[in-house]
C-alpha cells in the first residue's frame, strides 16, 4: 500500500514540479534546455529533471539556479516524501552515470555538472551524514537554499517551505500544506497574469487540488476559481472530443484507403488478365497450339490452359467479354 501511495504521489507532484522549476527559471529559459525524467542508458534509471545550459558562460539570474553549470541534475521529493542518505548516493551515482554514458569519452567534464536536491522537509539525517562521514560543509546561502561544500561537483539542497515567497512563490507553494489565504490570493493573481501559460496552469491546478479547502475560503476569488476549474473541464472535454473526432476520421481514412487499395488492386489484376487474354486471342487466331502459345508467353501450359479453352470456345467474343466469363462476372 505504501509503495502504491508513493507511486501515486510521484505521478501527481512531479509534472507540476517540472512546470514550477521552468516558471522559476523563466528569465533564463532561452539559455536552458529542460528534460523531464531523463532516461539513463537502457535500464529503468531516470533523473527527475535534467537542465542543460546552452551558453555556459552566461550565469543564471534566479537564486535557485545560480549554482548551475552546463549539466544540472535535479532530484525532487513530493511534499509527503523526504530525502534520505541513500537518495544522496543514488543521485550522485546517477550523475556519475550520466557523465559516463555520454556518446564520446569524457565529452561531459566533471566540472560541468551540478546536483540539486529539492524537498519540502529539511533532510536532517542526510545533512548530518554529509557533515560527519563525507566531511562536507553545508551552509544556508539564503532562505531555503543550502550549498554543500567539499565535493568536486557543486551540490545544493532546496527546502521549498523555507524558500522566499517573493522570489520563489510557485515552488514554495507546491505543497498540500498551504494555510495562508494571502498566498492563495497571490497564486491566483499571478496565474491570471499568465493564464495562457500551460506551465502556470499545471501548477495552479495541482496546488488548488492539493489545498482545496483553503482556496474555497479565499474571499472574492470563488468566481476566478470556478473559472479555472471550468477551463480545466472545457480543456478535458475538448481533448476527449478531439480524440473522438480523430478516431472517427482515422477510421474513415482507413476504410477509404482499404477501398481505394482494393479498387486499385482489382484494376491492376483486370488489366493484366485482359492483356494476357488479348495476347492468347491473337495467337489462337493464327491457329497456334496451346504448347506453342505457352512457349511464346514463357509460361507453363497448365497456367494458361483454362484461358485457352474459354477463348477457343468463344472466338467471337472480345477480351473484355472473355474476362467477364473467366472471373464469373458475365451477365446471366
Amino acid at each position: 500500500m505504501e509503495q502504491k501511495k508513493k507511486e501515486n504521489d510521484a505521478t501527481y507532484w512531479h509534472p507540476a514540479f517540472f512546470a514550477g522549476i521552468q516558471i522559476e527559471l523563466a528569465e533564463d529559459a532561452d539559455n536552458l534546455v529542460f528534460e523531464n525524467e531523463h532516461q539513463l542508458g537502457t535500464k529503468p534509471m531516470e533523473i527527475d529533471v535534467l537542465i542543460i545550459k546552452k551558453e555556459t558562460d552566461r550565469p543564471v539570474k534566479k537564486n535557485i539556479g545560480r549554482i548551475f553549470k552546463k549539466y544540472n541534475i535535479i532530484e525532487y521529493k513530493s511534499p509527503d516524501d523526504s530525502l534520505s542518505v541513500d537518495d544522496f548516493y543514488k543521485v550522485y551515482g546517477y550523475t556519475c552515470f550520466y557523465k559516463a554514458d555520454a556518446q564520446y569519452v569524457n565529452s561531459i567534464h566533471a566540472d560541468e555538472l551540478t546536483i540539486t536536491f529539492v524537498a519540502e522537509k529539511y533532510p536532517r539525517k542526510m545533512i548530518e551524514h554529509l557533515k560527519k562521514f563525507k566531511k562536507y560543509r553545508v551552509e544556508e546561502e539564503e532562505k531555503g537554499i543550502y550549498y554543500v561544500y567539499g565535493d568536486l561537483i557543486p551540490i545544493q539542497i532546496l527546502i521549498t517551505r523555507k524558500l522566499s515567497a517573493e522570489e520563489n512563490l510557485w515552488l514554495k507553494s507546491l505543497t498540500n500544506k498551504l494555510n495562508e489565504t494571502d498566498t492563495a490570493e497571490k497564486l491566483i493573481e499571478n496565474y491570471m497574469d499568465h493564464k495562457e501559460s500551460s506551465l502556470h496552469r499545471s501548477m495552479i491546478e495541482t496546488i488548488m487540488h492539493a489545498n482545496q479547502k483553503l482556496f474555497e475560503e479565499v474571499n472574492g476569488m470563488s468566481d476566478i476559481i470556478m473559472k479555472i476549474v471550468q477551463e480545466k473541464f472545457d480543456r478535458k472535454l475538448k481533448e476527449e472530443l478531439d480524440k473522438a473526432v480523430e478516431a472517427t476520421i482515422g477510421a474513415a481514412v482507413e476504410e477509404a484507403t482499404e477501398k481505394a487499395t482494393e479498387k486499385a488492386t482489382e484494376k491492376a489484376v483486370k488489366e493484366k488478365l485482359t492483356e494476357r487474354i488479348s495476347l492468347i486471342q491473337k495467337k489462337c487466331a493464327r491457329n497456334k497450339s496451346l504448347s506453342r502459345i505457352a512457349d511464346d508467353l514463357e509460361t507453363d501450359t497448365e497456367e494458361i490452359r483454362s484461358l485457352y479453352e474459354v477463348i477457343s470456345k468463344n472466338p467471337e467474343k472480345t477480351a473484355e467479354e472473355i474476362y467477364q466469363i473467366v472471373t464469373g462476372k458475365a451477365q446471366k
